[in-house]
């Protein structure tokens, strides 16, 4: 059996892999491709075959496009204020989550319960919380989940007021 023969049977199963080959591989000209088919000889209308499946493979799908990159967000605390009483300086704030069956007004104690519970353990006591700031940026979250509070940011978010008006053009 000749070398060349031997080329011809395995022909077709060399094509159909070829184009995953080649999506693993470097890039590679598919005329190039094309140059060295012909060398071995390969009868031209498995050649044009072969040629026709690469340069399907080579086309970019369309669901492939590059898509922009992601925005990166903040989280801004905005505040109605109608009548004006807050002041007018810059004010920050932090975004905390209790159940939804409970009372806004339980959110302080909850919060200084999670901060005790923490200070009371050996990390807590090598680098306690003193601030709310500091409690909410370096207590692991466990510690205010048992007291029923989700910290959703550990930095402080800047609080915006709104005179809850939309102005006619």
């Amino acid at each position: 059996m000749s070398k060349n023969s031997s080329f011809k049977r395995n022909a077709l199963s060399y094509a159909a892999c070829l184009p995953w080959l080649l999506a693993a591989m470097a890039k590679i000209d598919i005329s190039k491709v094309a140059e060295i088919l012909k060398k071995n000889h390969l009868d031209p209308a498995m050649l044009r075959r072969v040629i026709e499946e690469l340069n399907l493979a080579a086309q970019p799908d369309p669901g492939d496009e590059e898509k922009p990159p992601a925005v990166k967000k903040q989280h801004i605390f905005l505040v109605s204020d109608p009548d004006g009483k807050m002041p007018k300086s810059d004010l920050v704030g932090w975004v905390l989550q209790i159940p939804e069956t409970e009372s806004p007004a339980t959110t302080q104690d909850r919060l200084l319960r999670g901060v005790y519970d923490y200070n009371m353990t050996k990390k807590g006591q090598l680098y306690p919380a003193k601030t709310i700031g500091e409690a909410l940026e370096n207590v692991p979250a466990k510690f205010f989940k048992e007291a029923d509070l989700w910290v959703r940011t550990k930095t402080p978010v800047l609080v915006l007021r709104t005179n809850n008006t939309i102005p006619k053009e």
